[in-house]
């Protein structure tokens, strides 16, 4: 717990102490009851799965379905709106901001085929998901990538690429190095 904790300070510089991001960051909830809904849903006990992660939903308004595989360490901040679908799967070290979504596509017409389908992404590790993010389908989305703002990524993204636009597409591959807080570079030029 305290290494997660750490590494949510770590990425936050609004974060200003231990206890603070215990008591006010909705994230931090998501994820731990998150933990307690997989556990049921994993043991058979899907209704009572639903009905804690809906009961956290309410109060963080943040949507992760009981179903969902999280790495260690992700990182929610605000999280106003973020929804994860049942069959996402996220790496380690993620960081997702508010308003995305990582959600299904339905390629078949059998609702039971669907039910046992990859329907969601897979998150690589040190990923970060910028604010109204959409990533849509089974797709896979490679470790170090940068997702920018409001963008609809429908596509595989390659491991350390920066993708922009509806649809996403890559602007920059190589973005190994430190975690840059929304997404800003420490230099920024005046225009």
């Amino acid at each position: 717990m305290n290494e997660y904790l750490e590494s949510i300070k770590s990425r936050d510089p609004a974060a200003k102490s231990i206890l603070s991001i215990i008591l006010t960051y909705p994230g931090v909830k998501a994820v731990f009851f998150h933990n307690l809904s997989n556990f049921f849903y994993k043991a058979g006990f899907d209704l009572v799965a639903r009905i804690i992660s809906q009961t956290v939903r309410f109060f963080t308004g943040i949507e992760i379905h009981p179903g969902a595989k999280i790495g260690k360490n992700l990182f929610i901040d605000h999280g106003m709106g973020v929804v994860i679908g049942e069959t996402s799967e996220i790496g380690d070290n993620v960081t997702i901001y508010q308003t995305v979504t990582l959600g299904g596509s339905s390629p078949s017409i059998d609702s039971e085929r669907q039910r046992h389908e990859k329907r969601h992404p897979t998150i690589g590790n040190d990923v970060v998901i910028g604010s109204g993010a959409q990533i849509i389908g089974p797709i896979k989305v490679g470790n170090g990538a940068r997702i920018a703002a409001n963008a609809v990524v429908v596509k595989d993204v390659e491991d350390n690429a920066t993708m922009v636009g509806i649809p996403a597409r890559a602007v920059k591959v190589g973005n190994k190095g430190s975690f840059r807080p929304y997404g800003v570079d420490d230099k920024v030029k005046d225009e």
